[in-house]
């Protein structure tokens, strides 16, 4: 494990949620992108050495969007980068903390990902990251 590569805020608008940031953060977004696997798009914020990413869904049947729908705006994940997430992936299973997705998958500013399973992290949805090379 790394550092702390960004947390993840689930929101209704994009547009609405990044003017409310950029007033925060005093900074403009560096980065926004649409991820076709997760049926998301996504705008980041660099914050010295992490990372603020605003999530809003493209759909109403992706995670997101049910997050949303349960919860609200808000928190929906901290990702932690990794060097090598198949080695972390197979060591956080044998300490008996299930992932969702056991195989690592594409997702935002094309690194490999892995989220791993809330129920097993004190309610904390967790997502490994890692850069490829």
């Amino acid at each position: 494990m790394k550092k702390i590569n960004h947390i993840g805020v689930a929101v209704y608008s994009l547009d609405d949620s990044v003017e409310i940031f950029k007033k925060i953060l005093n900074i403009n977004p560096s980065k926004k992108e649409t991820v076709e696997s997760e049926g998301v798009e996504t705008i980041f914020f660099n914050l010295g050495e992490s990372k603020i990413e605003l999530i809003s869904s493209l759909s109403k049947e992706n995670a997101i969007s049910k997050y949303l729908s349960k919860k609200s705006e808000g928190i929906h994940h901290i990702c932690i980068e990794v060097d090598n997430i198949e080695s972390e992936i197979k060591r956080i299973i044998s300490n008996g903390i299930r992932v969702l997705n056991e195989k690592p998958k594409i997702g935002a500013d094309k690194k490999k990902i892995c989220f791993l399973h809330p129920k097993d992290t004190c309610g904390v949805l967790i997502e490994l990251s890692q850069e490829i090379s």
